[in-house]
């Protein structure tokens, strides 16, 4: 005997059943709210964009795709302290907007041309006269605005050489002897140079080549590794220069290298966006890490400008699994990467590039896959 047909309320109850257990396909790039999303956030000195932006996205590095610049604030790309970032929804899609308050009156600020030209004027006495007072609007100067990752885990690294060029080596100048033949060079200790190419560069920074960086998979030179030893100021030009230690940080030695100290950098503010194409690359070195990388650790990658990285560029952490043994057929077989975590780059050179891992689900190690998100 055949089966009746469904209909009516059965066959409405099954269609609603099968749709609700399909899973919802979400694209990458769609912009999804927090279920516990806030309608006002107040920011705070010690924020970042990057933290104000994860309490109200599942993507936080999503925020200018929903960003909305307000014409009255003189700085709308710039968020301070003081600020609330409010979420709306715009022909249904959400909109996030900030509220700057004027420090003066404690109210929200408004255009130049919104503010009503003849303000009512007060009255106080001021020996034995009356003096008509306007009010008047106090600037004060802002806080500085909040960074888009932490400071303190980059500023160290936006200075000082994090890898070096094969040609970078060959052309840097170089310690010949620490002065009484002095070997072992401490703070304020004096030395002579050679190669040095610069006669108006003054400070210098000391490094010592470390091991080449090369790519996992095709074994090429990407980079050396750049190991900071200290600072250094010329006091004499010639060959050789006569220069001092004036910072420490690992011991000195002759043949160290010396290259001319960039200019102390600002703070950037990072405009988190994906690659303008898809890319490929592997995680080939860790500073300050151990065998497991997390949240706050800057990392190298195989990826650089010649690839179209950029400064800003957000990817995609994936955990590089391997293969496995099949337990019946005994034959290896490659497992797929797993998603684990974000990285914002915050540094380019031509072949690679560092950045700093933003969040992490599980363990990152070296070799795992970044990708475009």
């Amino acid at each position: 005997m055949s089966p009746k047909p469904l209909r009516g309320t059965r066959f409405f109850l099954l269609i609603t059943a099968l749709l609700l257990a399909a899973p919802v396909q979400v694209r990458a790039d769609e912009v999804q709210l927090k279920p516990d999303h806030p309608e006002r956030y107040t920011v705070v000195k010690g924020d970042t964009l990057w933290d104000v932006s994860t309490r109200f996205l599942k993507s936080p590095w999503h925020w200018p795709k929903i960003w909305k610049i307000n014409d009255q604030i003189k700085n709308p790309h710039l968020i301070y302290p003081g600020d609330v970032v409010v979420l709306r929804m715009v022909d249904g899609k959400p909109v996030l907007t900030v509220e700057r308050k004027d420090k003066a009156s404690g109210l929200p600020s408004l255009p130049e041309a919104a503010k009503a030209p003849d303000a009512p004027v007060g009255e106080r006495r001021v020996d034995d006269r009356t003096v008509k007072l306007s009010p008047q609007a106090r600037s004060e100067p802002l806080e500085a605005a909040i960074p888009t990752i932490p400071p303190n885990a980059i500023v160290p690294f936006l200075t000082r050489p994090l890898a070096v060029e094969e040609n970078e080596l060959e052309q840097a100048g170089y310690i010949t002897t620490g002065l009484d033949d002095r070997i072992a060079l401490g703070d304020s200790s004096q030395f002579y140079a050679r190669g040095l190419q610069d006669d108006a560069a003054e400070y210098y920074q000391i490094f010592r080549p470390g091991k080449p960086i090369r790519h996992p998979d095709t074994g090429e030179l990407l980079a050396y590794e750049a190991l900071y030893l200290g600072d250094a100021k010329r006091l004499e030009t010639g060959d050789p220069s006569k220069l001092v230690v004036t910072a420490v940080k690992q011991e000195i030695i002759p043949t160290d290298r010396l290259l001319t100290a960039p200019k102390k950098a600002s703070l950037p503010y990072y405009y988190p966006h994906a690659p303008k194409t898809q890319v490929q690359g592997r995680i080939v070195s860790a500073l300050n890490a151990v065998a497991e990388i997390g949240p706050q650790t800057v990392v190298g990658i195989s990826l650089g400008a010649r690839e179209g990285i950029e400064e800003g560029n957000v990817l995609r952490i994936m955990r590089h699994v391997g293969t496995h043994k099949d337990p019946l057929t005994r034959e290896r077989y490659k497992l797929p990467d797993e998603e684990s975590g974000l990285l914002l780059i915050f540094r380019t050179y031509e072949k690679m590039s560092y950045g700093l891992v933003m969040t992490a689900t599980r363990p990152v190690h070296l070799l795992d896959a970044v990708i475009t998100p």
